[in-house]
């Protein structure tokens, strides 16, 4: 389970290095301010369509080759991605690592499969936290590398670690063979029908994709902010600030045991309350100033937070679905999920630059609104009980 968590966390660490990199990459690839945020969106929508077109190979191929198989493709996208002299190549080569890092996203069910029933939620709890420290300990270590050796080279090392921890999967992972008898035409086409037939997925994903749209949004729009004239910080500084994310990693062992002895509905609903509150506290901290910043780093607690709990919820409910379905089930929700993702990666940048700080607290406070809607709308069976 170690292994697997600081595998997961390795693949998903890569979809957000560029994160707080935007302005510097911008500038040196010569892409104007407003479509910086192309640089998350591509590697946010390539991560989605893996998860329609890769992720359901878990339920097909043996697992520990395919996920090193994945993990060396990306290896060699972030290689391109570091030497990249154009936007066109910077470009595809984040489309490419977005695409092969689903593979995390077969490591979570894995684990899911490795544990018994009674004890899931804490599973897929404990390798969550290891995809979220990936997640949020990506920002602030490229803040640091770019800002001692530029942007560049958190990408050529990153190259260098997957390559590591490939090899390492290869090593010590152990082998699932799922049972045989799909094609892959039929494991895509029978994914409509897994959507149709499970409202708690729909719901759950749905939920995620707003809640998702408004954590990209902020994560995307704060680095800009924290760079501007408001408060002039280096990337150091903004390294320092996204550090508060690694709190938010902390909550998913404890929200998936939570969930195991019951209180998934009341964790949800404090999650979506949290994200929330994160907006309302934000919106002031575009003047700059001290007691601004502390309600930024107060607002990224909670949204933090917030997302990592709502997550965990979510994937034990899906996962609970259907044992033989489990990969492409998490597929389906990770394809929505992250689809919320890259639609907040480009309004970020769009509305910091647009509106400024007021636009992008608005957009992200409405989306953190849409998800509580869709979580408190009645369910319509009770199927959807649990959701």
């Amino acid at each position: 389970m170690a292994l697997l968590a600081l595998a997961g966390g390795v693949a998903v660490a890569n979809l957000y290095y560029a994160q707080p990199l935007l302005a510097p990459i911008g500038a040196s690839l010569g892409m104007p301010p407003a479509a910086a945020g192309l640089a998350m969106t591509v590697t946010q929508v390539g991560y989605g369509l893996g998860m329609l077109l890769v992720v359901p190979l878990g339920d097909r191929f043996e697992n520990r080759r395919l996920i090193v198989t994945a993990f060396m493709v990306v290896s060699v996208a972030l290689l391109c991605a570091g030497l990249a002299r154009s936007p066109a190549v910077f470009l595809a080569a984040a489309f490419v690592c977005g695409l092969s890092a689903c593979v995390a996203q077969v490591i979570v069910p894995f684990a899911s499969h490795l544990s018994a029933p009674e004890a899931r939620g804490r599973a897929v709890g404990n390798v969550m936290s290891g995809l979220l420290l990936g997640m949020m300990l990506a920002r602030p270590l490229s803040s640091l590398v770019a800002d001692v050796f530029g942007w560049r080279a958190i990408f050529l090392l990153s190259a260098a670690l997957v390559a590591g921890v490939a090899a390492c999967l290869w090593r010590f992972a152990p082998q699932r063979h799922p049972e045989d008898g799909f094609r892959y035409s039929q494991l895509l086409s029978s994914m409509w029908s897994l959507l149709k037939a499970n409202p708690v997925l729909r719901r759950r994903a749905s939920v995620q994709f707003f809640l998702f749209g408004a954590f990209t949004l902020f994560w995307t729009a704060v680095p800009l902010l924290l760079m501007g004239p408001a408060y002039g910080m280096t990337q150091k500084g903004v390294a320092l600030f996204a550090l508060i994310g690694v709190t938010g990693a902390a909550a998913a062992p404890l929200v998936g045991a939570a969930a195991d002895r019951g209180w998934s509905r009341l964790g949800a609903l404090v999650a979506l309350g949290a994200s929330a509150v994160s907006f309302l506290l934000a919106w002031p901290g575009g003047a700059g100033g001290g007691t601004q910043l502390a309600l930024l780093v107060t607002a990224g607690v909670l949204i933090d937070c917030g997302v990592a709990a709502s997550l965990v919820i979510s994937q034990r409910a899906v996962f609970a679905l259907g044992s033989e379905a489990r990969s492409r089930l998490n597929g389906l929700f990770f394809f929505i999920f992250y689809s919320g993702g890259a639609v907040g990666s480009a309004l970020g940048a769009w509305a910091f630059v647009t509106g400024g700080w007021p636009l992008s607290c608005l957009l992200g406070g409405g989306m953190t609104l849409a998800a509580a809607v869709i979580h408190l709308l009645p369910q319509r069976s009770a199927g959807s009980a649990a959701s």
